[in-house]
């Protein structure tokens, strides 16, 4: 992948899988959305690096930074956790123009939300329920060549600063990834962030969410648990705090991935052990799909990150990240949504850039 170095990460890019660059390389930008920032850069410098071994066929076209969400695809080491932030619906999505209709730039209103209300006491049985459903093993069990296939529709809200700052909106737009089980290559094809044949992933450290990572991991929610905050502990900024930090992980953890059952539900129920962890009655998906959600609140900037699931099947929906209490320093009002993300499908297929149905 390609990132442009020139352009700086703005607010919303919220914390990110580390992947344990030394610190010199990292950009270090003052303020409360340090860690945020940090994060980024750090995954910036991994993308420049990847790019450079990326195929020299490959019909990439330069990508921007204007998306955050263009974290997700990059490839890390499997031993550092993800730290991801997520997003929300419930919205008047409204993009704004584009470059060539390719490149949805920041120039939309604010996405907006009602805040849910939020019951630590409920928090428990939800995710208990949440594990026994994600403990079906229904699914196919994905075998040596195949590819964890992920479609989803992603957009934001974040401060941008040309001259004078001012909180904008990207597009609502679509995101196809195609990850091998070793996570060391596959393919992406994003709206405005890739050209239309996508780009190739490839790079020698593993994507910490890939499927191999992931069954390798203990089902003991216990021990699940204390492995989760050793690594987020290794690489987490003093900024966001512990149980924040391994909360998000856990949740980058479910989102472009594709657990085995019995992970998915220890990943659920270690969830659950984390002080601090609430349900929310309603929150809305990038796509507008309504159901109830597992969240938690981050003290320092006040935003909650909230997993989506559907109220009936509690299958996994998507994410967001909205704004439940105003800090001093921040232009984002109190319901503002930093970002949100649906899953539309997750698959199996035999090879990258294959789609589910079509014959390899």
């Amino acid at each position: 992948m390609n990132a442009s170095p020139s352009h700086r990460p703005h607010p919303a890019e919220w914390t990110e899988t580390q992947s344990l660059l030394p610190s010199a390389e990292r950009d270090l930008p003052a303020g409360r959305h340090q860690f945020h920032k940090e994060q980024m850069m750090a995954r910036i410098h991994e993308d420049l690096r990847t790019s450079s071994r990326t195929s020299a066929t490959s019909p990439a076209a330069p990508l921007k930074r204007s998306n955050p969400f263009l974290r997700r695809a990059i490839l890390l080491p499997a031993a550092a956790f993800a730290l991801a932030g997520a997003v929300v619906g419930g919205l008047a999505l409204t993009g704004g123009d584009t470059d060539g209709g390719k490149t949805p730039l920041g120039t939309g209103p604010a996405l907006t939300t009602q805040v849910g209300v939020a019951d630590a006491k409920g928090a428990p049985r939800l995710l208990d329920r949440i594990s026994l459903a994600a403990a079906d093993t229904s699914a196919p069990t994905p075998h040596k060549g195949q590819y964890i296939y992920i479609a989803s529709k992603v957009a934001g809200t974040y401060v941008k600063d040309d001259g004078g700052a001012k909180v904008v909106s990207s597009e609502l737009h679509s995101r196809q990834v195609w990850n091998s089980l070793d996570g060391r290559d596959g393919w992406l094809i994003e709206a405005g962030e890739t050209s239309d044949k996508g780009i190739t992933l490839k790079s020698d450290v593993p994507f910490s969410g890939a499927y191999n990572a992931l069954a390798k991991l203990p089902t003991d929610p216990d021990a699940l648990l204390r492995r989760i905050y050793r690594a987020s502990d290794a690489v987490r900024d003093p900024e966001v705090p512990r149980d924040q930090a391994a909360f998000v992980a856990i949740g980058d953890l479910l989102f472009e991935s594709y657990p085995p059952a019995e992970v998915g539900a220890a990943l659920y129920k270690a969830a659950a052990k984390i002080p601090g962890v609430v349900s929310v009655d309603d929150a809305v998906d990038a796509t507008g799909r309504h159901g109830v959600a597992i969240a938690r609140q981050n003290e320092t900037d006040g935003e909650r990150t909230e997993w989506i699931f559907d109220k009936k099947t509690l299958r996994f929906l998507g994410e967001r990240v909205v704004v439940v209490k105003a800090t001093g320093d921040s232009l984002l009002k109190v319901g503002t949504v930093t970002g949100t993300s649906a899953i539309t499908e997750r698959a199996v297929v035999d090879a990258a850039k294959q789609v589910p149905g079509q014959v390899s």
